[in-house]
């Protein structure tokens, strides 16, 4: 592969002007049987470059487990980039917003009551150390200097929006360059933060949506020599729950490309193809009050979640051959959709009964959080005996993220960090009777101080102002449904419960479950984890990669929070529903 120098004028390859016509490509986000599919959707628009980040609380789950395989195989993404023509610009963080859980950075480290992220805090710089030598070791050969496709690495991400201190991204520098990083390494900021995360002798780029020639003039005033380039050049955008679908008009974002494009300057669009928050993924905002990202990361890109080509990607192949070659033939095709049907739950089991199957209960005098309980996504069930009869207010100081509250197993109410809840009032019936608490994480946040986002009951439980000692916690990951003892359904379940089904396929591909009736909760197909679906909206339907899918005989598992659809049924549709835009 050649390589890529930064000179006065710009972006050189081998000696050779060169532009960077680059696109987000999350491999984390995209199911890994469909990733030369998308890289060949890339390369057929026009694009020469695709962008990732890394995340390292996927690569790295605990201090002493590192994983780069799988849906987490960074070197076989490279590979296929490479065996497509295409360059890399890798974005490792180690923080990478990316509306992902906590920016990619790992819960283990919230541990630590008092560390502070994204800063020369000794423990933290030693974690990132460890991580980027873990990572970047087995990266080498990827590189363009050693022959492959990675053309440049960026150093953190948007740190002029956090922080001004220029001695830790020198440290994040020469850590990189330690690792064996020999090709250029960038700096990404928004315009008004360039100067806070600049580091002297590093390219400096930016990041903007819109008046592309404006932002562009004012990069040039501050960096009269070099390259042009927006890292992030923000085609669409990311949904929250309870808001509206957020689109952009394809019309208006071509021409906000063609004006960039005009002025000589690189680009890479965020995203080319977003794809989704499986799991328990999704991050969240906070300012002031807390924002959790939806499942879907379709980020109304070019290529949607599906990997189907949507309008934009027509007009920017056409305004990027005005400046570029573009390969000759039709937009891509849309992929096969499984025929609709609708799938009945059979088989149920509640999760307050068989909570014991799934995760082991810790001993404390106070409720203990997920990073004490060396937990990263999921829910917490915390239980306590409470010592009085009759009416009674509980008062918790913070909830993180959604408090299902349970009296001898009947609900009693529900608390949301998202509203600012910390009370509620209900009649105990007898002296003893358990108090259950079932914490939902709905996102650690992933941009801001609000990182720092530790999840569980955070504080003191009060009961009628008396503290309430002598607790359990369990940590319910989640991570595998294998030990959930499924039974025959009968009596629609009180409280929280998996339902579970079973359909047949001949012909696997793409299709979308659509959860009608049903209220909130998350939903697995043949064991793997789509993600989070909530009435509230916007987003209705779940994404099921074709690769979930497998001839025969499939299972759909369903954990509803609250209550159990009539019908206990499900819906396979060829089509999405991310819900209403704005108008």
């Amino acid at each position: 592969m050649p390589l890529l120098q930064i000179d006065e004028g710009g972006f050189t390859l081998d000696g050779e002007p060169f532009r960077l016509l680059s696109g987000g490509l999350h491999y984390f986000r995209v199911h890994p049987d469909q990733w030369a599919d998308r890289l060949r959707k890339a390369r057929l628009m026009g694009l020469n470059t695709v962008e990732t980040y890394v995340p390292w609380n996927l690569h790295q789950p605990r201090p002493d487990r590192f994983t780069l395989d799988g849906g987490l195989d960074l070197p076989r993404f490279l590979d296929l980039a490479a065996a497509e023509g295409l360059h890399v610009l890798l974005r490792p963080g180690p923080y990478i917003c990316a509306e992902w859980e906590g920016g990619g950075i790992p819960s283990w480290l919230l541990a630590e009551p008092d560390i502070q992220l994204r800063s020369r805090d000794p423990r933290f710089l030693a974690a990132v150390d460890d991580y980027l030598e873990r990572l970047l070791t087995p990266l080498r050969p990827h590189l363009a200097s050693q022959g492959g496709p990675v053309l440049a690495v960026q150093v953190e991400n948007e740190y002029g929006a956090y922080g001004d201190d220029t001695a830790y991204l020198e440290h994040l520098a020469a850590t990189l360059r330690r690792c064996g990083v020999d090709v250029p390494l960038f700096t990404c900021d928004q315009p008004a933060d360039l100067e806070r995360g600049a580091l002297p002798g590093v390219l400096a780029t930016a990041n903007f949506g819109s008046r592309s020639a404006e932002h562009l003039a004012d990069l040039r005033a501050r960096r009269p020599e070099g390259p042009l380039m927006t890292t992030e050049f923000w085609i669409g955008w990311f949904d929250r729950w309870g808001a509206h679908h957020v689109v952009r008009d394809p019309g208006q974002a071509a021409r906000e490309l063609d004006e960039l494009l005009a002025t000589g300057a690189s680009v890479n669009f965020y995203m080319f193809h977003g794809g989704t928050n499986f799991g328990f993924t999704n991050g969240a905002n906070d300012k002031h009050t807390y924002r959790p990202t939806v499942t879907s990361y379709d980020y109304d890109a070019p290529l949607d979640e599906a990997g189907d080509p949507t309008p934009k990607y027509a007009a920017f192949r056409d305004v990027i051959a005005k400046y570029a070659p573009v390969p000759d033939g039709p937009v891509p095709a849309p992929g096969p959709k499984l025929a609709p049907r609708t799938v009945p739950l059979t088989e149920d089991a509640a999760l307050l009964t068989h909570a014991a199957t799934l995760g082991t209960a810790v001993e404390a005098r106070r409720p203990l959080t997920m990073e004490e309980l060396e937990q990263d996504f999921g829910f917490v069930l915390y239980e306590t005996a409470l010592p009085l009869t009759g009416p009674a207010l509980l008062e918790i100081e913070n909830v993180r993220d959604r408090a299902q509250v349970f009296v001898d197993g009947q609900p009693v109410g529900v608390l949301e960090r998202e509203n600012h809840e910390h009370a509620l009032a209900f009649t105990v019936p007898r002296a003893g009777s358990t108090l259950t608490v079932l914490v939902e994480n709905q996102g650690r946040v992933n941009y801001g101080q609000g990182i720092h986002d530790r999840k569980g009951l955070l504080g003191k439980v009060l009961l009628d102002g008396t503290e309430l000692a002598g607790w359990t916690s369990r940590p319910l990951p989640l991570t595998g449904l294998e030990d959930v003892p499924f039974a025959p359904a009968a009596a629609t379940p009180v409280g929280p419960a998996f339902h579970r089904g079973t359909f047949e396929v001949t012909d696997p591909a793409d299709a979308f479950l659509h959860l009608d009736g049903w209220t909130k909760g998350n939903a697995w197909v043949n064991g793997f984890a789509l993600g989070r679906y909530w009435s509230r909206g916007p987003q209705h339907s779940l994404y099921v990669p074709a690769p979930v899918l497998r001839p025969g005989t499939n299972e759909v598992v369903v954990l509803e929070l609250h209550a159990a659809h009539r019908a206990r049924t499900v819906h396979f549709r060829d089509v999405a529903d991310l819900g209403p835009t704005e108008e």
